[in-house]
């Protein structure tokens, strides 16, 4: 991609002083009328000219109002973003609509730089560029203006940048080792980059190749770049999912019969055998769960049921086995407005835990295709789309040496009506149950159809689903015990 880099011509002080004015007047005013939008915009400044890259993002702080900026500069990560999946501190980095962000840097230029360094293989360069283009293609769908430009700068004004840098010392702290270690590699640096670049080079996420030889011509042409997509999108407003983002049905088996109706709700365990397995599984669990804590494996738990399922009693005998320091419940509900202003999976990557702690999410991503879904909250492209997006996030806590459980608890309608009646007449119980419950009962098939669907497409491999058959509470408490427990001891094996 490199031989398509533009490269224009220097421009004069006079030139570049009227094209000065022109541009912060008409950035500032595009970037006052974004604050209303309802989309934000990321602008990714990365690339081998690492000077370069500083000065630009020193520019736009001066040609636009910095206090709607977000902007994160991403180096070798710190010792709390190595405990969590790469893309993490790039979720936590991205603004809320109505603001412009920056990152300066990139998951690309840590892929690049470790390939180049031995850290990782050609298969690791290509899963990297995947997840990539995969978080990239999650915040367009979401409505993310994602522009991305990558500087280059030529060998031979690389080389004459280092002799200045040696002689002036007013340069000196502009380069570093990482400067002369790119020239010392500058031919490998080339083919690695280019082949990620285009792996990464997407419509809906182009990447734009600057060379950096001319530096007044690079700012105006980065200035004008940014301000004709932002007033473009301003003006059009469109947001269109990517090519190939939507996802056909899920064709029903040849009985008719989905994931659901394998599940034996007539399950029972005796209460007196009851208290000591639990006893037991408990016991098992905390062992393994201080395990985990000593080397750094941080388990990843959703629960998803029926209202009135048990997932809350569920979590409590889990809870109950470990000290507080282990594990974090986060309770999903419906979005704040807040997590609104940002591409829908922020607020769960936003929530995952460091290296040894449990995260517990009492009900979790799975909302999107479940009652989002089923009650018209997520349109069908937003739902559809929701499969892959969730299938590579949980991939990637995979990777990072992170067990997902996931458990669907699963009642008849009779035994969840008791339950609702139950939760009425005790005193202790009855905040938990409300109109929207008994509504929610008039869809039961639809929320078949939903949680059959959701099974069939996100149970993989290294991240499956645990139907649990929860009529009988006290067979379910075990039952996720005892799977979250074995689902422990295979990652300590490893």
């Amino acid at each position: 991609m490199f031989e398509d880099a533009e490269v224009g011509h220097e421009l004069s002080k006079d030139e570049y002083r009227t094209a000065q004015e022109t541009l912060r007047v008409d950035l500032l005013n595009a970037q006052f009328d974004l604050r209303s939008a309802d989309f934000s915009v990321l602008v990714i400044v990365s690339g081998d000219d690492r000077f370069g890259r500083s000065e630009v993002v020193d520019l736009l702080h001066e040609w636009m109002d910095a206090r709607y900026l977000v902007t994160n500069v991403f180096s070798a990560p710190t010792d709390e973003e190595r405990e969590r999946p790469r893309l993490w501190r790039y979720w936590r980095g991205l603004p809320p609509r109505g603001r412009i962000g920056i990152h300066l840097g990139g998951p690309g230029f840590g892929a690049i730089v470790d390939r180049l360094n031995g850290k990782a293989d050609d298969a690791e360069l290509a899963r990297r560029a995947d997840h990539v283009r995969r978080f990239e293609r999650t915040l367009t769908s979401d409505g993310v203006l994602v522009l991305k430009f990558w500087l280059h700068v030529p060998r031979g004004e690389l080389k004459k940048r280092l002799k200045r840098a040696k002689k002036d010392p007013t340069l000196a702290w502009a380069v570093d080792k990482e400067d002369r270690r790119i020239l010392k590699k500058y031919g490998k640096l080339m083919e690695v980059a280019d082949r990620f670049l285009r792996a990464t080079d997407t419509p809906h996420a182009p990447w734009r190749i600057i060379e950096t030889t001319y530096s007044r011509y690079r700012n105006v042409l980065i200035a004008v770049a940014i301000l004709g997509a932002l007033q473009h999108r301003l003006a059009n407003g469109e947001s269109s999912p990517p090519p190939g983002s939507g996802s056909a049905a899920v064709p029903a088996a040849p009985d008719g019969r989905g994931p659901l109706d394998s599940v034996d709700l007539s399950a029972q365990l005796p209460y007196d055998e009851y208290k000591d397995v639990l006893r037991e599984q408990q016991a098992r669990f905390g062992e393994l769960a201080r395990r985990a804590w000593d080397e750094g494996i941080s388990p990843v738990l959703a629960f998803e049921g029926w209202d009135a399922a048990g997932k809350g009693g569920a979590i409590r005998r889990l809870t109950r086995a470990v000290p507080a320091k282990l594990y974090r419940v986060t309770p999903i509900a419906a979005p704040t407005e807040e997590e609104r202003s940002y591409p829908w999976l922020w607020r769960f990557w936003r929530h995952l835990p460091r290296a040894g702690r449990m995260a517990i999410f009492d009900r979790s991503w799975y909302g999107r295709v479940l009652v989002e879904r089923v009650e018209g909250f997520a349109d069908e492209a937003a739902w559809r789309r929701a499969y892959e997006e969730i299938n590579d996030f949980e991939d990637q806590l995979v990777e990072n040496g992170a067990p997902v459980i996931k458990f669907w608890l699963h009642l008849d309608p009779d035994e969840q009506l008791r339950r609702f009646r139950d939760r009425e007449r005790t005193p202790y119980k009855k905040y938990k149950i409300t109109d929207e419950d008994y509504r929610n009962r008039g869809r039961w098939d639809d929320y078949v159809a939903a949680v059959n669907e959701m099974v069939a497409r996100t149970s993989t491999a290294t991240s499956p689903w645990h139907l649990v058959a929860a009529n009988d509470k006290r067979w379910a408490r075990v039952q996720v015990l005892r799977t979250v427990g074995n689902a422990l001891e295979r990652a300590l094996d490893r």
